[in-house]
């Protein structure tokens, strides 16, 4: 591997996005409490997977094509906004209830959750613009395919464990009743949460 090609440091910036409270994070926590660990982890395997195709078409270079084409992104962002605006409007619904009303979360069978955390990270924006920025300023032209499926792979298996520990984590006996006993006010933090990332993706400027 080139000297040039900084792993450790490539998987410090993608830890920091991936890891950081997001629509990705959130929409695991609130399904892994409400519905279980396996759709939880239903839910994770669908964003893992957006996240490992953002990186293959950003190291393929399609990233850079799709910021070029103004039009392409901004049809992505509006869809994704409105989406995410969905699950802020359902979560702040369910926080300002005071009955107990079912954790607000993404329900559906297993394919189905799937392809609902795979909708909700092909439609996030930031991916586009991380992932993009991830190649363009930590892999230097020229660098060979070895290389490249080197640093895709190295992304996607830290992705991978990230998402899918969220999905476990948040569906233990412990940080369920930690959330039934504080459900508005995590509802309200989803809320705030889904509203300021489709808030954020309104506001992204393609540079």
């Amino acid at each position: 591997m080139h000297i040039e090609i900084n792993l450790p440091l490539i998987l410090l910036a993608a830890l920091v996005t991936m890891a950081s409270p997001g629509p990705a994070t959130l929409a695991i926590a609130g399904t892994s409490m409400s519905s279980g660990r396996v759709s939880g982890l239903s839910l994770a395997s669908g964003i893992t997977t957006g996240s490992f195709i953002w990186s293959v078409l950003a190291a393929l270079g399609l990233g850079a094509i799709m910021l070029a084409n103004a039009w392409v992104f901004e049809l992505i962002r509006y869809f994704g906004a409105a989406y995410l605006m969905f699950l802020a409007f359902k979560s702040g619904r369910s926080a300002l209830s005071k009955k107990n009303m079912p954790i607000q979360s993404m329900t559906g069978t297993r394919s189905t959750l799937f392809r609902k955390g795979l909708l909700l990270h092909l439609t996030n924006p930031k991916a586009i613009l991380f992932f993009g920025s991830l190649y363009s300023l930590g892999v230097p032209a020229g660098s060979s395919m070895y290389e490249l499926i080197m640093v895709i792979i190295s992304v996607g298996f830290q992705g991978f464990i990230i998402f899918h520990g969220y999905a476990i984590l948040f569906s233990s006996n412990a940080m369920t009743r930690v959330y039934l006993s504080l459900r508005r006010w995590f509802e309200g933090i989803f809320a705030i949460g889904f509203g300021a990332a489709s808030i954020k993706i309104l506001t992204t400027k393609v540079q």
